[in-house]
């Protein structure tokens, strides 16, 4: 079961809508006929950042690839609660670069971001969201950042959920442009980083690693996601 392909881990994160339609091979080497078959309406794909050997940036033991699940994880709860159609594409603490046995590059790095953009190739995406944690050396430095890719349904969308998320944190944080990002640069489909808070500010740190603020981040990030699907 360590070889599955992290589509099947997607098949298994979104068991719960679809069991009542379909059945799931307990064979890790069976293949299913078509994802459209599968994921019969567009999705949402929650980009969980780092995982596994890559930690992400951090604070003594705080680190950033745990509380992008934690929030990840309650985002696609709030969205499948609310019947609109999501995905993770990490479900535990893995490098999507494990998955990846397809580009002939060294670098481990590139290996992951490409893995995370075929992803969205691989099934019927309607916007990448991808979740992660700033740093900065400024300490005093705090709130959340939404880094659109330059199109305008990004532009749209990563207004909604920064304007969303600075009435959460009473900051006044303005989005920026993701242009020198990979995912941002190479994904077809509308899409945005989500940099939740700074680690390095303990207001900001407080918040992330607190379940309640967990949630009620997931919460804001989601109902931003909805208002902005109601627009289209």
């Amino acid at each position: 079961m360590k070889q599955i392909r992290t589509f099947h881990r997607l098949l298994l994160t979104s068991i719960l809508i679809f069991i009542s339609c379909h059945t799931w091979s307990s064979s890790a080497a069976a293949e299913p006929a078509s994802m459209n078959e599968v994921f019969t309406h567009p999705v949402i794909v929650i980009d969980v950042g780092h995982g596994g050997i890559d930690g992400g940036t951090s604070h003594e033991n705080i680190l950033e690839k745990n509380i992008n699940l934690e929030i990840g994880t309650r985002l696609y709860l709030m969205l499948q609660k609310h019947g609109i159609h999501a995905v993770l594409n990490r479900t535990g603490d893995y490098a999507l670069s494990e998955d990846n046995h397809w580009l002939n590059n060294k670098s481990r790095h590139r290996r992951d971001l490409a893995q995370r953009r075929q992803l969205t190739e691989e099934i019927p995406t309607e916007m990448l969201v991808s979740l992660h944690v700033n740093w900065n050396k400024n300490r005093s430095r705090r709130g959340p950042v939404v880094l659109y890719k330059e199109e305008g349904r990004s532009i749209m969308l990563a207004n909604i959920i920064q304007n969303a998320l600075n009435k959460h944190y009473g900051t006044h944080m303005e989005m920026q442009s993701g242009k020198p990002f990979y995912l941002l640069r190479r994904v077809n489909q509308p899409a945005v980083i989500i940099e939740t808070g700074f680690i390095s500010n303990s207001e900001d740190r407080r918040m992330l690693c607190d379940p309640k603020e967990q949630t009620a981040i997931a919460s804001t990030i989601a109902g931003a996601l909805q208002y902005y699907l109601s627009l289209l």
